[in-house]
């Protein structure tokens, strides 16, 4: 069995070197049969983060252009032929160590997926307009209610993604895809992390950021309605 994990990254030279070294811990956790792929996508970055994932030994990818995050993952999975597949972010720094915990659930058969769930941060963020949002829609379409439709850090039996198909671009794609995911049967598991990353705060950028996700969410949440009706 092998493992392949996918880190989409951009402009996180001061993160990928300390996010792929605690990464490349995690093998130690597992029997010494399993296989492990480490692929950074460099998505179209202005700094020096594809030299600096290229100097810890991983594969790496470069894109000429920034695409965005569903475009780099689409672009790893066609050089990731593990078994299980691992979505992680760039910034996670040494506490990327604790996705082992996100991995055992799916080997050991006791999920399709596990997502992460991370402890509250200290800082303060919005004011949950777009949590909510996302986890009414995903109750909505699928009757389950998880606390971590918003987590990037996500481990994949490869079944999983193979038919849930395209991945989609914009801030909507771990809703989009959990709302696929759950309506196919697959079971979810959300698994208690140490990990943490950057936050946005409650700046003009914070806003910015958090605007553009609720729009996507929102446009994708509509476009669901809107397919469920065509079928009915």
């Amino acid at each position: 069995m092998k493992v392949s994990i996918l880190i989409p990254a951009y402009n996180e030279e001061d993160n990928i070197r300390r996010t792929i070294q605690g990464i490349q811990t995690i093998p130690n956790r597992f029997s010494p049969n399993l296989d492990w792929q480490i692929i950074v996508i460099d998505d179209g970055s202005a700094d020096n983060t594809l030299a600096q994932a290229a100097q810890c030994g991983v594969k790496t990818l470069r894109l000429s252009q920034n695409v965005g995050k569903g475009g780099a993952l689409r672009h790893g999975l066609q050089q990731a032929n593990g078994d299980i597949i691992l979505f992680l972010d760039a910034d996670l720094k040494e506490s990327s160590a604790d996705a082992h915990k996100l991995i055992s659930p799916v080997i050991n058969n006791q999920a399709h997926v596990a997502i992460a769930r991370f402890k509250p941060s200290r800082k303060p963020g919005g004011f949950g307009f777009v949590k909510a949002l996302a986890s009414g829609g995903v109750k909505f379409f699928t009757g389950q209610e998880l606390t971590t439709v918003l987590s990037g850090q996500r481990a994949f039996k490869r079944q999983v993604l193979e038919d849930i198909g395209y991945i989609p671009d914009g801030y909507s794609l771990e809703v989009g895809m959990l709302i696929d995911i759950l309506t196919k049967g697959y079971r979810v598991v959300e698994v208690d992390v140490d990990m943490y990353h950057d936050v946005t705060g409650r700046n003009l950028q914070g806003f910015i950021h958090r605007g553009k996700q609720f729009i996507d969410i929102l446009k994708l949440l509509v476009n669901k309605l809107r397919e469920r009706k065509a079928i009915a």
